[in-house]
C-alpha cells in the first residue's frame, strides 16, 4: 500500500474507535529520506484521542524504553510510535516484541523501518518469528517518492518565480522525488549566488546535499574494498545499468562481481532499479561517489564504460563520448560526437545535435581534421533547426579558421549566409556571405555552389533588384544540373517559384506544379515543402486567398514528415497575413502575441506576426501599441524587414503619421519607403504602400511625385495577374483624384474620384478583403458627401481638413438629395463593417463623419438633447478613442473637432462614469 498521512491516520484510529476495539499495529517501511518521522510526528497528534497516551520509542539510542515490567501490560489506551526499527539490535527487538504482543485493546502501535537496512530483508521484527495475538490488526504501508505535481509545489514554495518546468523535471530526475533530497537540494539553490534562473543546468550544477553525500559514501565504504569497484562503476554509469554491464565496467570478473553486487545490495549502497537493473536510489549520489575514486582508477572505468555502452542498442553515442572524454581518449570522444550529432539530427533533434556540437568545438585544441567534420554538421542542424544567434556567433568563429580545407570553408560560409539572412533577417551582411562562398565554392563543389546561387535567386531581401536575382537564377539553375542532384535541383525549383510568384509570372503556378510533392527523398520532399510554402506566401502577397489555404495545408504536412521545422515556422508567418486581410480577426492579436512568444529566440521569423499585430492595433486605436509593434519592438532593425513586410509597415506608420497631421513627417517616410520597393522591382509588393504614400506627397503639396508614384505603379504592373496590387493602384488613382479636385477647389472632380474608390472597393470584395473593402467605400461616400456640400461645414477629407471648408461656398445646393442619401447609406454600412471587424478607431471616425450629415430625427425638441449621467453619443466616441492612448490632438484629427472640444468631453465623460484618469476611464467603460 501507498502511505499517506490520512490512511495512516484512518488505520491507526480503529484501535480507539470503541471500547472493544481490538489493538492495531501499522508498520511504515520506507527507504532513506521518505519522511516516515515526518509521519510518525503527525500520528501522535491523532484527533479525537485526547485521553491516549504518546509515547515515542526511538531505535538504537540510548535511555530508558516505554517497556511495561516484567508479566504486566498497559491498562490505559496507548500510542507507542517506535521509529527506525532497523537500528534495534536483537536485545532492543526481543524486549519490543513483548511489548507489541502484549497491546490490549484500546492500543496502537506504528512502526517505521528502512526496507533496505533490515537485518532480515521483509522482517521488520528481527529473523524470530513472532506469536501476534488473536485480536491484533496488523496493517502496512509503504512511503511512495513525491510525484512531479508535489515536487513542483515544493519547488514553488523555495524558488517562487524561478521554479520552471525544466528545473522541477531536473530536480524529479535528480532526486527520484524523496522528500529529503528535493528539500536539501532546493535549499542549495535557493542560496546560489548568482541567484537561481530555473535552468536544468543549473539543478545539475548545484552539487550534493551533505545529508544525502554522508547516507551514500557510508554505505559504499561499508563495502569491503575488494567489492567497492562495482559501486564505483555504477557511479561511472550513472543511470540503470545490467549486472553483467556493471560487472564489465568494474573490471572484477563474472565470479567476484556476482558476489560484489550482492554486498552492494545488501548493505543498501545500491538498490534493484527495476527488473535486473541496477543503480543508485538517488541518481544524485552518483555524484557524491564518483567524486571520491580516485583518479587513475575512475579513468579505467570510464573507458570500460564507453566499451560497454557502445553495445547498446541503440548506442548512446553522447554518453559514450562523455565516457571517452574523461578516460582522456580524444579520438573516441570526437568520434562519439559526430555519431551522436548524426543520430540526433536524424531522428529530428536538432536542439540536442547544436547544443552538443556547439560545446564540442567551442573546446581548446580540437584538432583541424575534428573540426572540418564537426562544423559542417553544426551548420546543418542549425539552419534546419531553429537556433539564431548563438551558432552565427560560433559559425562566424569557425570560418576565420585558416586551417579549415577551402571545401569546408565554403560550406561554413553558405550556411553562415543563410542564418544571417533567413534567421537573423541581416540581408547585407548574409547577401556577402553568400557571395563568397558561392565564389569559393565554385571551383571545389558544384552542388553547394548551386545553392549558395540559389539562395540568391530570393527576392524577398532589400538591396538587389529583380534583374540581379534573374541572373542568379540562370547561374543557380546550370550549376544544379551540372552537380546531378535531384535535391538540389527541387531547391532552385523552390527558389524559382518564390521568384516567379513574386512578381506575378505567367509561368509561376505551372512551376509549382513541378515541386516533386511526392519523391521519397527526404531532402527532395523538404524543399519541396519549402517551394509550395514560398508559393503559399506569394499567393498572400498577390491576393490570391483562395489558393492560400491548399498550398499552406500541404506545404506543412510535407515540412512535418520531412522535418523542416523552419519551414512550418515560416508557414504560420503567412496565416497570420492571410487572415489579417481576409478579415479573421477574432483572436488574431492573440495568435499573433503567442506566435512571438514561441519564437522569441529567432525574433526575425515572428516578423509576420509583429507586422499584423502592428496593424490591428492601427484599426483598433491603439496606436502606441501599433508604434511599437510596427518597429518589431526593437528586436532587430525595421530596415531589414523582407521588402512586402517593409512596404507594410511602412505604409501603416505613415498612415498614423497622416493621421496626426504630421504631413511633412508623413511625406519624408513615404519617398523613402517607396525607393526601397522601386529599388527591388518587385512592383506588386508596392500594394500595401502605395495608397498612403500617394496621399502622403500630395498633401503635402509634391503632387509630381505622387504622379510618379501613380505611373511607376501601374507601369512596373503592367499585365501582372496580382489582384491586390491592382485594387491598390485603382485606390491610388483615387486618391490622387480627389486629392487634385480638393486643392483645385473643383468639387466636379469628386464624384469621379468617389466612382474610383468604388472600383477599388469592388475589386477588393472580390478577393476578398473587407477591411480594404469598407475603407475605400468610406473614402467614395466622403467624396460624394463633400461634392454635394449644401454650404456650412462640409466632411473633412482625411487628406486635408482645410480643403471641404475651401469647397463649401462654391458648392451647388442641386438636387443632390439622392446621392448624399447613399453615401450616408454607404458610410453607416461602412461603420458597422468596421464595428463587426474590431476596427475601433475606423468605426469612431465614420460614425463622426455621419453625424456631421444625419438630419435631426423627427420628433425630437429643439436644441441639444440631455443625456443626464449617461454618456452622449459624442463622449462615448471620444472616451473610447481615449482609452485607446490616443492623444487629445489625435482624437481631434479623428472626429474633426478641436482639442478644447475633445478635452471637455474627456472631462465629461470621467464625471459621468467616475474614472480617475484617462487609464481609469478605460477600465470604466
Amino acid at each position: 500500500m501507498i502511505a499517506t498521512c490520512g490512511s495512516a491516520r484512518r488505520s491507526l484510529a480503529r484501535a480507539f474507535a470503541a471500547p472493544d476495539a481490538g489493538p492495531v499495529l501499522l508498520f511504515i517501511e520506507g527507504a532513506a529520506g521518505l519522511g516516515k518521522t515526518h509521519l510518525l510526528r503527525e500520528l501522535a497528534e491523532l484527533p479525537g484521542t485526547p485521553d491516549v497516551a504518546r509515547l515515542w520509542w526511538r531505535c538504537g539510542a540510548d535511555g530508558g524504553r516505554p517497556e511495561p515490567a516484567e508479566g504486566e501490560v498497559w491498562r490505559e489506551p496507548t500510542l507507542l510510535l517506535v521509529d527506525d526499527v532497523h537500528r534495534a539490535d536483537e536485545d532492543e527487538l526481543r524486549r519490543l516484541r513483548r511489548v507489541l504482543a502484549g497491546m490490549e485493546p484500546g492500543s496502537a502501535a506504528a512502526v517505521t523501518y528502512r526496507p533496505e537496512e533490515l537485518p532480515v530483508p521483509g522482517m521488520p521484527l528481527g529473523g524470530s518469528a513472532m506469536t501476534y495475538p488473536f485480536r491484533l490488526t496488523v496493517l502496512g504501508h509503504r512511503l511512495a517518492p513525491w510525484d512531479e505535481d508535489r515536487v513542483r509545489r515544493a519547488a514553488a514554495e523555495v524558488l517562487g518565480e524561478s521554479c520552471t518546468a525544466e528545473a522541477v523535471s531536473a530536480l524529479r530526475e535528480r532526486t527520484a522525488g524523496v522528500p529529503r533530497a528535493v528539500v536539501d537540494l532546493l535549499a542549495m539553490l535557493r542560496e546560489q549566488r548568482p541567484a537561481f534562473t530555473g535552468t536544468a543546468a543549473e539543478v545539475a550544477a548545484a552539487g550534493v546535499p551533505a545529508r544525502l553525500a554522508e547516507l551514500v559514501l557510508s554505505r559504499t565504504y561499508a563495502v569491503s574494498p575488494a567489492h567497492r569497484p562495482l559501486v564505483w562503476a555504477a557511479a561511472v554509469l550513472d543511470g540503470p545499468a545490467a549486472r553483467d554491464e556493471l560487472i564489465a565496467v568494474s573490471g572484477l570478473g563474472a565470479v567476484p562481481g556476482s558476489d560484489a553486487l550482492l554486498r552492494a545490495l545488501e548493505s543498501a549502497a545500491l538498490a534493484e532499479l527495476g527488473e535486473g537493473r541496477y543503480g543508485f536510489a538517488v541518481p544524485l549520489a552518483a555524484d557524491a561517489v564518483r567524486d571520491t575514486v580516485p583518479g587513475p582508477v575512475r579513468q579505467d572505468l570510464h573507458r570500460r564504460a564507453a566499451g560497454v555502452l557502445s553495445r547498446r542498442q541503440p548506442v548512446p553515442w553522447a554518453a559514450v563520448g562523455a565516457h571517452h572524454r574523461a578516460a582522456g581518449e580524444y579520438r573516441g570522444w570526437l568520434r562519439a560526437v559526430e555519431k551522436a550529432a548524426e543520430s540526433a539530427a536524424k531522428s529530428g533533434r536538432h536542439q540536442e545535435a547544436i547544443t552538443l556540437l556547439e560545446r564540442t568545438l567551442a573546446t581548446p585544441g580540437i584538432p583541424p581534421q575534428a573540426r572540418a567534420r564537426l562544423a559542417p554538421l553544426l551548420a546543418r542542424n542549425a539552419v534546419t533547426g531553429l537556433r539564431s544567434d548563438q551558432t552565427v556567433e560560433v559559425l562566424e568563429q569557425i570560418v576565420r579558421d585558416a586551417d579549415l580545407p577551402p571545401a569546408v570553408r565554403g560550406e561554413l560560409r553558405l550556411d553562415l549566409g543563410l542564418m544571417l539572412s533567413n534567421q537573423m533577417g541581416r540581408f547585407a551582411e548574409g547577401w556577402r556571405v553568400l557571395e563568397v562562398a558561392a565564389a569559393e565554392l565554385r571551383e571545389v563543389r558544384s552542388v553547394l555552389a548551386a545553392r549558395a546561387m540559389a539562395a540568391l535567386v530570393t527576392p524577398y531581401w532589400p538591396g538587389a533588384s529583380l534583374d540581379v536575382h534573374r541572373g542568379w537564377l540562370i547561374k543557380a539553375a546550370a550549376a544544379a544540373d551540372d552537380s546531378g542532384d535531384d535535391a538540389m535541383r527541387t531547391a532552385v525549383l523552390a527558389n524559382h517559384v518564390g521568384l516567379a510568384m513574386s512578381w506575378a509570372d505567367p509561368e509561376a503556378w505551372d512551376l509549382v506544379e513541378r515541386l516533386p510533392v511526392q519523391s521519397t527523398d527526404p531532402a527532395c520532399a523538404r524543399q519541396a515543402a519549402r517551394g509550395l510554402c514560398n508559393a503559399a506566401d506569394s499567393a498572400v502577397w498577390l491576393g490570391f486567398y483562395r489558393r492560400v489555404d491548399g498550398l499552406l495545408t500541404e506545404g506543412r504536412e510535407l515540412a512535418t514528415r520531412s522535418g523542416a521545422p523552419y519551414t512550418e515556422h515560416s508557414a504560420s508567418g503567412t496565416r497570420l497575413l492571410q487572415e489579417w486581410w481576409t478579415g479573421q480577426w477574432l483572436g488574431l492579436a492573440k495568435r499573433c502575441e503567442d506566435f512571438v512568444a514561441d519564437t522569441a529566440d529567432m525574433p526575425f521569423l515572428s516578423s509576420d506576426a509583429y507586422v499584423v499585430r502592428g496593424l490591428l492595433a492601427v484599426a483598433q486605436g491603439d496606436w502606441g501599441e501599433a508604434r511599437a509593434w510596427l518597429s518589431q519592438r526593437g528586436t532587430f532593425g525595421t530596415e531589414n524587414l523582407p521588402v512586402p513586410l517593409g512596404a507594410t509597415a511602412a505604409g501603416a506608420v505613415i498612415r498614423l503619421t497622416l493621421a496626426r497631421q504630421e504631413v511633412a513627417d508623413a511625406a519624408e517616410q513615404a519617398r523613402a519607403a517607396w525607393t526601397v520597393v522601386a529599388d527591388k522591382g518587385v512592383w506588386p509588393w508596392a500594394a500595401e504602400l502605395a495608397p498612403w504614400a500617394v496621399e502622403a506627397l500630395a498633401r503635402a503639396g509634391d503632387t509630381a511625385t505622387a504622379h510618379s508614384m501613380v505611373r511607376d505603379f501601374a507601369q512596373g504592373l503592367g499585365d501582372a495577374d496580382a489582384p491586390a496590387a491592382r485594387a491598390a493602384l485603382t485606390w491610388s488613382r483615387a486618391v490622387l483624384a480627389e486629392s487634385e479636385a480638393l486643392a483645385e477647389g473643383r468639387p466636379d472632380g469628386l464624384p469621379a474620384a468617389a466612382e474610383t474608390y468604388r472600383k477599388a472597393a469592388a475589386a477588393y470584395a472580390e478577393l476578398p478583403r473587407p477591411y480594404s473593402q469598407a475603407l475605400t467605400t468610406e473614402c467614395a461616400a466622403r467624396c460624394e458627401l463633400a461634392a454635394d456640400s449644401e454650404g456650412g461645414e462640409a466632411p473633412a477629407h482625411s487628406a486635408d481638413p482645410a480643403g471641404p471648408k475651401a469647397l463649401a461656398a462654391s458648392a451647388s445646393p442641386a438636387d443632390g438629395h439622392a446621392t448624399t442619401a447613399a453615401a450616408i447609406a454607404e458610410l453607416e454600412s461602412c461603420a458597422q463593417h468596421f464595428t463587426d471587424l474590431g476596427a475601433v478607431w475606423d468605426a469612431t471616425r465614420a460614425r463622426a463623419l455621419l453625424r456631421t450629415r444625419q438630419p435631426a430625427k423627427k420628433g425630437r425638441p429643439p436644441g441639444r438633447p440631455s443625456h443626464s449621467d449617461q454618456l452622449s453619443p459624442r463622449e462615448a466616441e471620444v472616451a473610447q478613442l481615449a482609452s485607446s492612448g490616443l492623444t487629445n490632438r489625435e482624437i481631434a484629427a479623428t472626429l474633426h473637432l478641436s482639442p478644447r472640444t475633445v478635452e471637455q468631453h474627456i472631462a465629461g465623460a470621467m464625471r459621468k462614469t467616475g474614472a480617475l484618469s484617462r487609464r481609469d476611464l478605460t477600465h470604466r467603460l
